[in-house]
């Protein structure tokens, strides 16, 4: 704990980032201080945006749909050529791709999957207390997590019951 608590009055935040994950603009994985049925603890923390929970059960239910659709389904494992370029895929691969695409579009049509802001706290892991959180943000940035964890640890976090459910944004 000692050495958490080093490490985060060096960064000058609240907390650091864990190196081994990739965070990203709708994913923050760090560890911050707090207390815990009234201790001091290492909370292991993950923010995601809603809209990257909503993808991502999106996803789960479609592959579930092709797991059964498809019997001899395997997930799509995306290869890079030498050059670098994705590879193509199998015609299998590509159908169940498309099958997978076919059913987030129409959950998304359907407002199927809604999703609400929470915080889940979990202290039976080998490391600390995790917490897994999804913000209505836009990005979760270094402010968002700070103001997180302030009022996580102030006990003045609110959260909003409202359910969400969002569209494929186009790559431009």
């Amino acid at each position: 704990m000692n050495d958490y608590r080093a490490q985060i009055e060096a960064s000058g935040r609240s907390f650091v980032y864990d190196d081994e994950d990739e965070n990203s603009d709708e994913y923050a994985h760090f560890y911050f201080i707090g207390k815990y049925e009234g201790r001091d603890v290492v909370y292991d923390a993950v923010i995601y945006t809603l809209r990257l929970q909503h993808e991502s059960e999106l996803y789960e239910i479609a592959e579930h749909r092709a797991a059964k659709h498809f019997p001899q389904y395997k997930k799509i494992s995306y290869e890079e050529d030498e050059n670098g370029n994705l590879a193509a895929l199998d015609p299998l691969e590509e159908e169940i791709g498309l099958f997978m695409a076919e059913v987030i579009m129409e959950l998304e049509e359907d407002e199927a999957v809604k999703v609400k802001e929470h915080v889940d706290v979990d202290a039976n892991v080998e490391f600390g207390v995790s917490l897994d959180a999804g913000l209505h943000v836009e990005v979760i940035s270094p402010k968002v997590i700070d103001k997180f964890i302030r009022e996580f640890n102030d006990d003045t976090l609110k959260l909003d019951a409202t359910l969400y459910t969002f569209q494929t944004q186009e790559a431009d």
